[in-house]
């Protein structure tokens, strides 16, 4: 199989580029990426749709990933309890290697086709949860093997790969293939790859939580008060829909634990 993602960098003598060279060329390429999603947008929209219909049944979403691809998905995964107030949970990263994967390379787990199904496994799957395989490549066999294996157990299976018509794009029920083209240095797909990924991902999570009823208006109302700044936020939030002033609304934040709770307290009396 022909990978984009392997292909040739368009640049050549990187050595001998100035800093300023470096940073404008980068920074041309990055520029590439936002216009390969919107190529995908309605296949992310099916598979937001499908997801959607799955969690509003009680399933959770799973990202599965090897190396930069993992650590982008547990990423995504674990902003969501403190942006939406969703449980520890709902929305699962995992990473080939397990979790000390996320800070050193583990050499050879992405390699282990059955890997990826047992720690699923290990989180007691249903025909409702739906699974995300990540891999640049398309060829990760830690993701395929899951992959494979969740469709076989009736689950909906999404596929994020930057190499069309790879195992991943075709074993995938919901492929979204952002085709970003070659990578600056040649192969590294942390770079433009892993941009789209972290898009594509923001995307769905983002977009899943709102139909899930997660915002209100434009606002994080269900977000967990985790430190000062976010209690500030949720004040001035309340402050905003209510009228009230900042240490009252600040008091009503702190008694409920929530904006939507505060803001809610006070329609309702």
């Amino acid at each position: 199989m022909n990978k984009i993602t392997e292909s040739s960098s368009k640049y050549n003598d990187l050595e001998k580029m100035s800093v300023g060279e470096l940073l404008a060329n980068i920074n041309k390429e990055d520029q590439t990426v936002p216009q390969a999603i919107e190529r995908i947008l309605p296949q992310i929209e099916r598979f937001v749709l499908a997801c959607v219909s799955r969690m509003r049944k009680g399933g959770r979403l799973f990202y599965l990933g090897a190396g930069t691809s993992g650590r982008l998905g547990i990423v995504d995964a674990s902003e969501c309890p403190p942006t939406f107030g969703v449980e520890h949970g709902i929305v699962v990263g995992l990473i080939a290697g397990g979790d000390s994967a996320i800070r050193k390379a583990v050499e050879f787990a992405e390699d282990d086709k059955e890997q990826g199904w047992k720690d699923l496994l290990e989180y007691d799957i249903n025909e409702n949860d739906v699974i995300v395989g990540i891999a640049a490549s398309g060829t990760t066999p830690y993701v395929l093997g899951a992959i494979e294996k969740a469709n076989s157990s009736g689950n909906l299976t999404g596929g994020i790969t930057c190499n069309p018509n790879s195992p991943l794009d075709q074993l995938a029920q919901h492929s979204m293939v952002p085709i970003v083209g070659p990578e600056f240095v040649t192969g590294s797909t942390r770079m433009k790859s892993g941009t789209a990924q972290k898009l594509v991902l923001n995307m769905i999570s983002t977009s899943v939580m709102i139909q899930l009823g997660k915002v209100r208006g434009n606002k994080m109302v269900d977000m967990q008060l985790s430190n000062d700044k976010l209690v500030d936020r949720g004040t001035k939030m309340i402050m905003q829909e209510t009228g009230l002033e900042y240490e009252k609304a600040n008091e009503l934040l702190l008694e409920h634990g929530s904006v939507r709770k505060a803001v809610d307290s006070v329609r309702n009396a």
